[in-house]
């Protein structure tokens, strides 16, 4: 007499796990990737909010700010590190350096303003 059987055997179970196993190796970097980009643009618009501060307070002043401080309460994206902010003369041009990077990504963003467009960097 013949019965007939419910469920699943155990090599069907394993082959399952193989192919969300491979699946899973496949998508994770693609979404490190993707996670990184967006704390990038955070940073990166974290830094445009900066320096629209630096003119501002630049309007009201007439003077740049020397430090993060001198600008009034900063309200940064969650993650992201001011690393330098200071301002010096070089050259009788006064430029505001600024390093920022998000704790989560291996890129830094430096900008000296108002001289140079802002670049990417690897930390």
């Amino acid at each position: 007499m013949l019965t007939s059987r419910r469920g699943f055997t155990l090599i069907e179970l394993l082959v399952v796990i193989l192919i969300i196993g491979l699946l899973a190796v496949i998508a994770m970097p693609k979404y490190s990737r993707a996670r990184e980009r967006a704390y990038d643009a955070a940073a990166v618009e974290d830094l445009h909010n900066l320096i629209t501060m630096c003119e501002a307070y630049f309007a009201d002043h007439m003077e740049y700010p020397e430090d993060i401080d001198d600008l009034g309460p900063v309200s940064l994206s969650k993650g992201i590190v001011v690393t330098r902010f200071d301002r010096e003369t070089t050259d009788g041009v006064i430029v505001v350096h600024i390093h920022l990077h998000h704790e989560s990504s291996r890129h830094y963003f430096h900008v000296e303003y108002p001289v140079e467009p802002i670049e990417l960097r690897d930390r």
